[in-house]
């Protein structure tokens, strides 16, 4: 069997684990990787880069429909075979020979197999059941495995053959119909795709959507889905669930009724991938999530490290990637001896992950957030206050569409006088969160913003409304 030592072994080669290895290379560390399915893990193949093309076409011939002379009469189902195959370009066919070469040229080894924690600061590989490698670091083992689809523990379920979102955007023909189990962002998402394609759509969650955001962008993003024509059901529960042996339908037994679908997409939340990889060696529970510092250390741990989905704090891949390159750098300063730079503004610390992380879904219309929301500030025990602006009062949303919708709410922090919560709901705000993001995290002063003034005519004209709604400072 072979063996080798390096400075830091990182266990999963997603965009996670990848940029860990990368900071730590660029500071001079030696450093391998290991990776059991393919290089550039589930967001280049399974989640965020398929999902989103999955997702254009339909949004794009909405906009087309809503700016008048563009098309003749509102658009159909897309063109599906032509999603598809751009989707197999995007993920290269399922084959990561690219992101391969790109380790190559970045000096990080890769080693193919599961990885599992045999001893401290040991990792050993397997491939087919057998054990292929022994690697010893020298200073640390980051986990970046990632999170797997939650099934639940639903009476027939397992046995129905349902899909995780991996098969909803890895599918090679799109059924007649789909019933979506859950209310988050998968879910959203799929059954905005699934409709654009002519699918008969049936979304149930035991809750309203997107439940943790404000509540107004749950509520835009379900009467959009019954405009579309999905059947939108909350507040249900799944009692059963069944695949008919002959016909291959799937039924979902509620409280009240059935619902029978071709096929059952379940969407329910996320599981930590940390049941096999030996976390045992480091005294912590099998399949447990991975408590850090802001470090991204493990607690009570001097060697180990956990960073993207399996730490819990923010699932999603920029938060990953962000998280990555503070325990990156911060791996390569402990391994020379230095000093660490914990101060709220270092660049070893992830300190977003509280306070400011965005995010996007990419229903339509479009829901861009980040920061706090209006309920969460409360909690917190902030002085807040709310501001409101309808966004089709704004000239550039005239000027974008014939019947632009869309709602943004900015939280501000009365006694800082900076922003700490911002949501917008509609087309193309997804590009203007960026700017929501800086505010957040450089803290600056609403006073300030008045000096950044928006182009016009744009939807950014939204940060005038908003000051103008709050007042000029005295």
């Amino acid at each position: 069997m072979d063996a080798a030592e390096y400075d830091l072994i990182v266990i999963g080669a997603g965009p996670v684990g990848e940029n860990v290895a990368d900071r730590a290379v660029q500071a001079g560390l030696a450093v391998a990787i290991v990776e059991s399915e393919l290089v550039g893990g589930e967001c280049s193949y399974w989640a965020c880069m398929p999902s989103k093309v999955l997702l254009r076409a339909g949004a794009a011939r909405a906009d087309a429909a809503d700016a008048p002379g563009a098309l003749a009469e509102r658009p159909g189902a897309v063109d599906v075979a032509a999603v598809l195959a751009r989707r197999d370009e995007i993920v290269h066919e399922w084959n990561d020979s690219g992101q391969v070469e790109w380790l190559d040229g970045a000096g990080i080894a890769l080693v193919r197999g599961h990885g599992r924690l045999s001893g401290e600061r040991e990792v050993t590989v397997s491939r087919d059941g057998a054990e292929t490698a022994v690697l010893r670091a020298r200073h640390a083992v980051a986990v970046c495995t990632g999170s797997a689809a939650l099934l639940p523990d639903t009476p027939g379920l397992a046995d129905a053959a349902p899909w995780t979102s991996r098969d909803a955007t890895a599918v090679q023909h799109v059924p007649d119909s789909l019933v979506i189990v859950g209310g988050g962002v998968v879910a959203c998402e799929m059954a905005t795709a699934y409709a654009s394609f002519g699918c008969a759509v049936t979304v149930l969650a035991r809750s309203e959507l997107l439940r943790g955001m404000e509540s107004f962008a749950g509520e835009a993003v379900t009467a959009a889905l019954r405009t579309d024509g999905v059947d939108v059901r909350t507040g249900v529960e799944i009692t059963a669930v069944s695949r008919d042996a002959d016909t291959g339908a799937v039924t979902v037994t509620l409280a009240d009724g059935e619902v029978t679908a071709s096929e059952i997409l379940v969407a329910t939340g996320r599981v930590p991938r940390t049941s096999d990889i030996g976390l045992e060696v480091a005294g912590i529970e099998a399949g447990s999530w991975l408590d850090v510092d802001d470090t991204m250390r493990v607690r009570g741990s001097a060697w180990l490290y956990a960073v993207g989905d399996v730490n819990h704090r923010a699932l999603l891949t920029h938060q990953g990637k962000y998280q990555a390159r503070a325990a990156g750098d911060v791996i390569a300063a402990r391994a020379r001896g230095g000093e660490v730079d914990d101060e709220p503004w270092g660049t070893h610390v992830a300190t977003a992950d509280h306070t400011a992380v965005p995010q996007v879904v990419f229903t339509s219309p479009e829901v861009a957030a980040v920061g706090l929301t209006a309920r969460a500030a409360a909690d917190r025990g902030l002085q807040t206050r709310v501001v409101d602006v309808d966004l089709s009062h704004i000239a550039g949303a005239s000027t974008r569409a014939a019947h632009y919708q869309g709602r943004a709410r900015a939280v501000v922090d009365t006694q800082r006088g900076v922003l700490v919560g911002a949501t917008l709901v509609g087309a193309d705000t997804a590009e203007m969160l960026q700017a929501a993001t800086i505010a957040i995290v450089g803290e600056v002063p609403l006073a300030r913003l008045w000096h950044a003034v928006p182009a016009y005519p744009t939807l950014s004209e939204l940060w005038l409304r908003w000051l103008e709604a709050i007042g000029r400072p005295a």
